[in-house]
């Protein structure tokens, strides 16, 4: 980098970034290339907005950052505040919570200025002062020293450099574009003919170059160079030129009087006069089908139908195809048209690409100018109104059978004016919103490939061979692109590029998010330029609502976390998400009836939105802790009415508990299993997403709620990876209480997998840390986890011991769950030592201690140890009226563990009543449910008592089968703890 020390005060920008990095300072200031660099242009780049400390480090060590990385970042920012203090400028570096700002007037960043004055001159362009607009252009061009940044290494920065140097491109383009309006093709040509070397396949240029060569009287070169290029377009991306570049051709082909320079003043006629006898010619204006297309066989069915239909007598057919960026809606189209065109519509075909997603969509009253000159009418016979070229047009084509395509259409008013007036012609619109208002039309949704239909286009763009011999990675390719078109012809160009490429190779390229959309562009075709011209199109709410939605961690989300990440009203987020989901940004996921909305991100959009956060957002931190702060308050909620109160057998932690929607808290209280089992993707992804911003407190407290649900549901994996998850949060937040919490609960599921060595080495320092703390609750869960493993290990004496102690403690912090589980415990024990009259004794005293308002899952267990009490007293018809019972409880919350528990003893006491159809059975049931689960259930027993049932055995092995159903105690003890263990 160089800093520059000679120039004087105002004369230029003092942040230079449109060529090498170069800042105003005082001569006795230095910066140091590397570091120092990257920060300093991070912070020039994002000028007036926060730039976050974790940007900062991506941006220098891409991903791979020292420990000492955030040190390091402060260093640099401290160095940078002295080179920039001799020049009046070290104040402008300020510290925020999150990270960096630079405070400069915009006019003194180069980058903000060239983007403030392109701006300008496309509204003086708007407004008919071509002279001036061209005049700032150039002034804003002559800001430019060269590529952006040039120099400068890294990821982030190369990729806003390659924005920039974009923007050049477009303003030089828009540059050519004025002088050869205002009649300076030739001396625009050299120019053009300069930057089109440098950029072959851009197709603007290209046309810019053959009108300026047309108008300067070298129509022959004009046309080699419009071959050239379709033969490079060929060879380098497999397709033909875009629909304007050929109209162009076909246009100089037939010397068109729309080439002809621009006229000082027109003579105003309606048609051509009656003496001119010229038959026009039918508009055959269609781009070129795509010789390779595939998929979409039943719609492509369907639109051809609807366009032909005849029997709406007084309107135009008019079919909308909308989908997401990239889902290949203007190929479909003109696929369609040509099926339907040849012999179906023989007055032509009229064609425009309307620039919906541009920055300037193209206005009715052109597209119908270009319309009325390709149907014959003069260029001076054009009326100025937009009215009066909608019914002239409207006239023309009265009696004609013509199809009319406009593709990527903005809105419906910009089509509303471009519509025949007569059933015998049709019109197919492409859109990325569904344009739903416009009179008689239908919306058909494109969507992206099936499967084998992304993998045929591989084969179709490669070769057979090549796909077959890597067939694996073909699918892959196709999965990891999401069945994309535009995607999956920008891999399929790349490898048919390059035959020496292997698949393989494109979908290690292809594997790293950070680098996937820098991989998905080949020449034009370009993902990340595709999405970026909706996501432009937005308003700034709706943009960064994208970019907050994108922090989510789960596969679909529900309306109301979009008003919480914006921090607005359910109503407000729930409208910006239905905008989204019309520009096709989101979409609504698939639901069951009745069931309130659910949207979810396309694999390669939420990367683009997750891209744009990390470069724009800075709040992101405060959104993501709202709506982290929610689903933990609902997942409390959950446990409460599960549980009878909160604080019950749970730990949690001091967060603020935010106030819920009467709607929502309902929903919960219905059914709060199933809740939980409905939204354990979003929980789950909650607490990485605490994790992951250093929310360790509500990491923590929503990982040990979650086991509510984790352990009905036997979903072990998800309780090992959210604990593991929060513990990283809490250990590096140092907080001792969330880790003990956590150790505890992770005691709890090696218990329930008998892995007994492993829950003591959690348990003890789990106890140490919370009597060191004073933490009386979670003293007594984790005692009474302790006396649980020394149960499980036939320690009776010892298990009693801690029960009891846990118990007093239970008692002192107000926890009467907590003493009912413990209770159940101790009357295990009794059962198991003959001691019935005790275990009667304790077990109503555990009755007495549930909460009035109840905690149906602490009943459900006392009621399973009240059956083992009613068999050890031979009252075996009781016990099976009352298994029967719970048996009904436990299968509408759908608790697979007590499911396999009830129907076991169930089925032993069938047994022991003689009923061995019935014990059969249930045993079988028995099975097939621990079958299901996702962890394992030990079906030994099981096995056994449905052998004997069965006669498959002479003789039992052991004791009869009330002896049995007894012994199931110590074997169901996860039934019985359910969420204690935490």
């Amino acid at each position: 980098m160089r800093v520059d020390q000679n120039r004087a005060a105002g004369e230029e920008p003092a942040f230079r970034v449109l060529g090498p990095l170069e800042v105003r300072v005082a001569e006795s200031s230095r910066l140091s290339p590397g570091r120092q660099e990257i920060v300093l242009t991070m912070l020039v780049l994002e000028a007036n907005r926060v730039v976050a400390t974790n940007r900062l480090i991506d941006a220098i060590w891409d991903g791979a950052p020292p420990a000492t990385a955030r040190a390091q970042v402060q260093i640099c920012v401290s160095a940078l505040r002295n080179v920039l203090r001799g020049s009046g400028w070290a104040d402008a570096l300020v510290t925020r919570a999150s990270g960096y700002l630079l405070q400069v007037p915009e006019e003194q960043v180069d980058a903000k200025l060239f983007a403030r004055m392109t701006a300008d001159a496309d509204v003086l362009a708007a407004q008919g002062k071509l002279t001036a607009a061209a005049a700032l252009l150039r002034r804003a061009i002559a800001l430019w020293r060269g590529p952006a940044l040039d120099g400068i290494h890294s990821r982030l920065v190369r990729a806003r450099a390659a924005q920039l140097d974009e923007s050049l491109l477009q303003a030089k383009e828009t540059s050519f574009d004025l002088a050869i309006r205002l009649g300076d093709h030739r001396t625009a040509i050299g120019g053009v003919a300069a930057l089109l070397a440098e950029h072959p396949l851009r197709e603007r240029l290209r046309g810019q170059y053959m009108l300026a060569l047309y108008r300067s009287g070298r129509r022959a070169e004009a046309l080699e160079v419009y071959r050239v290029g379709r033969e490079l377009m060929i060879e380098e991306l497999g397709m033909e030129p875009g629909a304007e570049l050929r109209e162009l051709e076909a246009a100089m082909l037939s010397d068109a009087d729309q080439l002809l320079p621009p006229r000082p003043a027109a003579v105003p006629v309606q048609a051509r006069s009656s003496d001119d006898h010229r038959t026009p010619r039918a508009p055959h204006q269609l781009p070129a089908d795509i010789a390779d297309f595939t998929g979409h066989a039943e719609l492509v069915a369907t639109l051809r139908r609807v366009l032909l239909d005849r029997e709406a007598p007084r309107a135009a057919n008019v079919v909308v195809l909308a989908g997401k960026p990239g889902v290949g809606k203007s190929a479909l189209a003109a696929h369609v048209a040509h099926r339907v065109c040849e012999h179906d519509f023989p007055d032509g075909q009229l064609y425009c690409e309307l620039g919906g997603t541009g920055p300037s969509p193209v206005s009715p009253s052109d597209v119908l100018g270009r319309f009325l000159r390709a149907l014959g009418v003069l260029v001076e016979g054009i009326p100025d109104s937009l009215g009066e070229r909608a019914a002239l047009f409207r006239h023309l084509i009265s009696d004609r059978r013509l199809l009319v395509v406009l593709d990527d259409a903005a809105s419906e008013s910009q089509v509303a004016h471009l519509l025949p007036g007569n059933s015998r012609c049709a019109v197919l619109v492409t859109s990325r919103v569904r344009l739903t208002g416009l009179a008689g039309g239908r919306v058909f949704e494109v969507d992206v490939l099936e499967p084998a239909q992304a993998v045929q286009l591989l084969v179709r763009v490669i070769g057979q061979e090549r796909v077959a011999a890597e067939r694996a990675a073909a699918e892959a390719l196709v999965r990891l692109v999401d069945r994309l078109p535009l995607a999956l012809r920008i891999v399929s160009a790349r490898l048919a590029a390059r035959p020496t490429l292997t698949l393989s190779w494109m979908l290690e390229r292809l594997s790293d998010e950070k680098r996937r959309l820098d991989e998905l562009s080949h020449g034009e075709l370009v993902v990340r330029a595709s999405v970026a011209l909706t996501y432009d199109s937005l308003d700034p709410q709706a943009r960064r609502l994208l970019r907050l939605l994108s922090a989510l961690r789960c596969a679909t989300f529900p309306a109301w976390v979009a008003g919480v990440l914006l921090d607005v009203g359910v109503d407000r987020g729930s409208a910006l998400l239905e905008h989204l989901v019309d520009m096709q940004m989101i979409e609504i996921a698939p639901a069951g009836a009745g069931s309130a909305p659910r949207y979810r991100f396309h694999g390669l959009l939420w990367l683009f939105a997750r891209e744009r956060s990390e470069v724009e957002d800075d709040g992101a931190h405060h959104a993501v802790a709202r709506v982290v702060a929610r689903w933990l308050e609902l997942a409390r909620t959950a446990h409460t009415t599960l549980y009878g109160r909160d604080g019950s057998t749970v730990l949690h932690s001091g967060v603020e508990r935010p106030e819920l929607p009467a709607d929502l808290v309902r929903q919960v209280k219905e059914d709060p299993l199933a809740w939980l089992e409905f939204e354990r993707d979003c929980l789950c992804g909650a607490v990485d997403m605490a994790a992951d911003s250093g929310l360790d407190e509500h990491a923590w407290d929503l990982a040990v709620t979650l086991v509510a649900l984790f352990e009905a549901r036997l979903y072990h994996d998800d309780w090992e990876r959210t604990h593991e998850r929060a513990l990283e949060a809490v250990r590096a937040a140092g907080h001792e209480r969330g880790e003990a919490a956590l150790l505890c609960s992770l005691g709890s599921m090696h218990l329930s997998g008998r892995r007994l060595a492993l829950a003591r080495e959690l348990l003890h320092p789990a106890l140490a840390t919370f009597t060191r703390l004073g933490d009386a609750h979670g003293t007594a869960i984790a005692r009474r986890n302790l006396a649980l493993v020394d149960q499980m290990r036939g320690e009776d004496d010892s298990a009693l011991r801690g029960y009891e102690q846990a118990s007093r403690e239970f008692a002192a912090v107000g926890d009467v769950v907590g003493q009912a589980h413990v209770w159940v415990q101790i009357v295990a024990l009794e059962l198991e030592s003959g001691d019935i009259a005790r275990a009667e004794q304790h077990l109503l005293h555990a009755l007495a201690l549930c909460p009035p308002e109840g905690s149906k899952r602490v009943e459900n267990q006392l009621r399973f140890r009240l059956s083992e009490l009613l068999v050890r007293q031979a009252r075996y018809q009781h016990a099976a009226e009352l298994l029967r019972g719970l048996l009904d409880t436990v299968r509408s919350s759908r608790d697979l563990m007590g499911q396999v528990r009830v129907l076991e003893r169930l089925g032993a006491v069938h047994a022991v009543l003689g009923d061995r159809a019935a014990a059969a059975q249930v045993l079988r049931e028995a099975l097939d449910l621990a079958g299901q689960a996702a962890a394992a259930i030990p079906v030994d027993g099981i096995q056994r008592e449905l052998e004997a049932v069965l006669g498959e055995r002479a003789e039992r092995e052991a004791a009869p089968p009330v002896v049995g159903a007894a012994r199931l105690t110590v074997d169901s003890l996860v039934l019985d703890t359910l969420t204690s263990g935490r």
